[in-house]
């Protein structure tokens, strides 16, 4: 049974947060244990940080662009912590019973003993986030004399006991947590360092010692530092480690991380998404990454292929309820539906701002399919599919067809089934052949035609084109 008062929890060993978390985190390295659950692709590059970070009870921050699990990572420091620690009773600041450090626990413990009353304070009370933005001061973060409080308690204004104390006092014995450090007022971090390094604080004048024990953490955009304000350099110089973040190294590893965060499990056991498709919707995002017509110090976040695969999964399911399908498998036409998804979510440099996002967008998808396409079919001979397309051929359906009318369609291209039974058969395989020879410049595709043979210019057209620019260069006769 938990101690109630001061005088039961004498045999309670007390540490301080940095060390509390140190030897918590050492018992899971000992076990095996995995040391941020649900976090992937990060074991070889920014967990050991992190570990070395917390061994050596710093104060962290975590550098990179959005979308690459910054504050699930900080949320999940929580689990250093012990499952629940003693505090005073009532006190704002969740005082450590054996050295109180605010005036009224002080007190209480002086004039009660062993008979102070004791509560047990649980590791997710233990974390206080806070989102930086330029309206923060320093009364949200810290405190501010309160006159209320002075005039109810008769206590002078500048005493103690008059502060209404603010976000990080009342983190005391916890993490405390700030996302996009960047964005906070240079005053406000100025605020912050002085709590870190010296434990004091002037509120309205009047100076406060709080030696709080408290382990700060931080997130930033490194392009940040520019774009909406900058660490100011003693608070910077007070941050012990500095840890940078990144996108998946891989699309295997992408895949994985957008099969655990999205959501596609619906309960249906009929749905059943390709991997083609999943490889599809991440490599959107691999493509935008390296687009030049992307914004590359605004990043692509990780939530585009989670955002689009879920939009693309709820296009099959609207599909296979309107048109009666027992199956629901998302196609490519779900991945052009899903565009949305994808526009929202990238920031356009000026070349990307001219052409459209939804154009961006659809150039994209068509990069991906091409990369996802050349990996399933390095080497296949399309001759005989190519071949009928140039003869005439035509593949016309929309995303709102059955896969039966779709299938009735496609049956009739020579080679095709064959082709897409390597990859799992089927409408959606079927259509993802198509799409990829579309991709590879191999057949062309239009909205109103659907699949064709490619769009070339006729012989006359060729001719008057070249006549058109030679004659551009000709000189005047004498």
């Amino acid at each position: 049974m938990l101690a109630s008062t001061l005088g039961e929890l004498k045999s309670y060993r007390h540490r301080s947060i940095k060390d509390e978390m140190r030897e918590n985190l050492m018992r899971k390295l000992r076990e095996g244990a995995p040391v941020f659950p649900g976090i992937l692709g990060y074991d070889d590059s920014v967990v050991p940080q992190i570990v070395n970070a917390v061994l050596s009870r710093h104060n962290m921050i975590l550098l990179g662009l959005r979308g690459q699990a910054k504050s699930r990572i900080l949320r999940g420091l929580v689990d250093f912590l012990d499952e629940s620690i003693p505090v005073i009773a009532g006190c704002e600041i969740h005082d450590n019973p054996f050295a109180p450090i605010c005036r009224s626990c002080r007190d209480l413990v002086s004039l009660m003993g062993d008979k102070t009353p004791i509560q047990w304070r649980g590791r997710d009370e233990r974390y206080v986030e806070k989102l930086a933005t330029p309206d923060v001061t320093i009364a949200d973060m810290i405190g501010d004399i309160d006159p209320i409080k002075a005039a109810k308690g008769g206590h002078a204004i500048g005493s103690e006991m008059s502060i209404h104390y603010g976000l990080l006092p009342r983190a005391n014995r916890g993490i405390f947590a700030i996302n996009e450090l960047p964005d906070l007022a240079g005053k406000i971090q100025v605020g912050l360092f002085n709590i870190m390094q010296e434990g004091d604080v002037q509120i309205k004048g009047y100076p406060i010692r709080l030696p709080l024990d408290v382990v700060l953490v931080f997130s930033a955009n490194p392009e940040d530092y520019t774009a909406r304000g900058k660490i100011v350099t003693p608070l910077k110089d007070r941050i012990g480690s500095e840890i940078k973040t990144h996108y998946p190294a891989n699309l295997d590893l992408a895949v994985t991380i957008t099969a655990q965060e999205a959501w596609t499990a619906r309960g249906n056991p009929k749905l059943k998404v390709p991997a083609y498709i999943q490889q599809v919707v991440e490599g959107i995002a691999f493509k935008a990454r390296a687009d030049q017509r992307v914004d590359k110090r605004s990043g692509v976040s990780q939530r585009l292929p989670i955002s689009c695969l879920e939009n693309v999964v709820s296009n099959a399911e609207r599909r296979a309820i309107v048109s009666g399908d027992t199956e629901i498998v998302p196609r490519i036409a779900d991945v052009y539906a899903a565009i949305l998804a994808i526009t929202g979510k990238i920031e356009l440099e000026y070349e990307g701002e001219l052409k459209g996002a939804e154009t961006i967008a659809r150039d994209l998808i068509r990069q991906s399919v091409q990369m996802v396409f050349r990996r399933y079919f390095p080497t296949t001979d399309f001759k005989e599919t190519i071949e009928w397309f140039e003869a005439g051929g035509n593949v016309k359906f929309s995303d709102e067809d059955s896969s039966r009318t779709v299938m009735a369609a496609m049956e009739v291209v020579p080679g095709l089934m064959e082709r897409a039974a390597t990859v799992g058969g089927g409408v959606a395989a079927a259509e993802f052949v198509l799409e990829g020879l579309h991709a590879i410049d191999k057949v062309g595709r239009t909205e109103e035609r659907g699949y064709g043979a490619m769009e070339r210019k006729a012989s006359s057209d060729m001719y008057r084109d070249y006549t058109k620019d030679m004659n551009r260069y000709k000189k005047p006769l004498n």
